[in-house]
This record gives structure tokens, C-alpha cells and sequence, in this order.
């Protein structure tokens, strides 16, 4: 079999993958099965919690290689293992690439032990609101000469806050690269399974995107990834941008 013809087999059956419903039912149950250990929290990436599914983190790989950004800026960094993540892939890149990591409230201990890592060179940390117009202004100058650009959203995941990160962030994004939003899975969730949190189905990354893509023909899913994943925090979340 030459590349050309794996190539064209593996699409098929990734699109196969997308439209067996049954399967689709099962990865969602194994999903909210999992859910009940906090599965997504047991793994790390070079002695840092990354705090998602595997599986999200092999395609951000995926698509960190073939878009080969000069900047990435994410929001929400948590204890920081997605910022060492994007931070060593940019380091196989290697040139002049680094990661911007946005979060409202950079925990001491976190900050120190993001600070002394070895991928520690590639990574600037923003404490801030996200959407706080200063610092807003502070990404844009980050950003200004930088392409290609890709995005990743993972803080606040109400409805109201998520578009703001989108209205906001989606112009830094270059054509062929990536705008993604990370727990858009929550509006196909249980309700009860967000009881002390400000969101939930129908108040989530996925109903932000859904008025997002209402308003642009910047963007769209790159229904190939979610197909390819079944497992993912991030349905109708992986946005590829598809002009200037």
C-alpha cells in the first residue's frame, strides 16, 4: 500500500468512525463513566497535571507539527502541564516560538514550578482576566509579527465568557491554523454533573461556539479531528481558520 493509498484508507475510516452512531452513544457513556474518578486528571506531561484526555493531547500534537506556530496563547493554565506540553513541541520546532499562558489566578506553588522547568524558556505567564482589556492589549503587542498563531481556550467555561475569549481572540488566529475550545463536551453532559458550577447544558463553551460560527465564515469544526478522536473534551471545538 503507497502513503497516498494509507492515507486515503485511514480518512475513510475515520469518517466511518463519525457517522456510527452506536459507537458515538458508547464513547459517551465510557465518557461520563469516567468521569466519576476524574479520569482526565491522572496524567502529566513532563512531571506537570495536564488535566485533559489523551487523546485531545496527541491531536494538539498533531496539529502543533503541521501548523508549526510561532505563538501560542492559552487560557486557563491550571497546574500548567498544557503549557509544557505546547512549550516542547515548540521546542522540537525550535527558532524563535513560545507559549503565552493567560490565567486569572496563577497559584504560587504552580507558578514556581512552572517557572523552574526546563521548558520554563519557552513559556510567559499572564496573571489576568483574559478578556480584561489591558491585558487583551498586552496578548495583541505578544502577538504583533507573530504567524502562525493558534489559540486554545480552556478558563471560565460559561456561555458569556467563552464568546468574549472568542469575539476577542479569534482575529490573532492565522489562516490554516487553529482556534480551539476545550470543554465544549459539557452540553452533552448530565446536568448533575456540574452542581456547584456556573455552568452546564445550554451555558457552556459549545452554545459560545454555536453564536460564534453564527457570527463568521472565518471558522469552522474540523469535524475530521472530533471523528478521529471519539474521545475528546473538545466536540465542534477543534476551529480552523480558514482565511485572513
Amino acid at each position: 500500500m503507497t502513503q497516498e493509498d494509507f492515507k486515503s484508507t485511514v480518512a475513510q475510516e475515520i469518517e466511518n468512525q463519525g457517522q456510527d452512531q452506536p459507537l458515538q452513544r458508547l464513547t459517551l457513556d465510557w465518557v461520563k463513566g469516567s468521569s466519576a474518578n476524574n479520569y482526565t486528571y491522572h496524567f502529566e506531561w513532563m512531571g506537570r497535571p495536564i488535566i485533559q484526555f489523551p487523546q485531545d493531547i496527541l491531536a494538539m500534537q498533531e496539529i502543533i507539527w503541521r501548523v508549526r506556530p510561532e505563538l501560542i496563547i492559552e487560557t486557563g493554565i491550571a497546574h500548567g502541564g498544557s503549557l509544557v506540553f505546547y512549550a516542547s513541541m515548540l521546542e522540537l520546532l525550535g527558532g524563535d516560538r513560545w507559549i503565552v499562558g493567560i490565567d486569572i489566578d496563577i497559584r504560587p506553588h504552580n507558578r514556581a514550578a512552572i517557572e523552574a522547568h526546563p521548558m520554563a524558556k519557552r513559556i510567559v505567564l499572564v496573571e489576568g482576566s483574559s478578556i480584561d482589556p489591558a491585558i487583551v492589549a498586552r496578548i495583541r503587542d505578544m502577538a504583533s509579527g507573530k504567524s502562525p498563531v493558534l489559540v486554545v481556550l480552556d478558563s471560565n467555561h460559561t456561555h458569556e465568557h467563552v464568546l468574549a475569549e472568542l469575539r476577542t481572540y479569534a482575529p490573532l488566529v492565522s489562516a490554516g491554523s487553529y482556534l480551539v475550545v476545550f470543554d465544549t463536551l459539557i452540553e452533552r453532559m448530565p446536568e448533575s454533573f456540574f452542581p456547584n458550577r456556573p455552568w452546564g447544558p445550554g451555558n457552556n463553551p459549545m452554545s459560545a461556539v454555536d453564536t460564534f460560527l453564527a457570527e463568521t465564515d472565518r471558522f469552522a469544526p474540523d469535524a475530521m479531528i472530533e471523528n478521529k478522536l471519539l474521545i475528546t473534551v473538545a466536540p465542534k471545538g477543534y476551529l480552523k481558520c480558514l482565511k485572513e
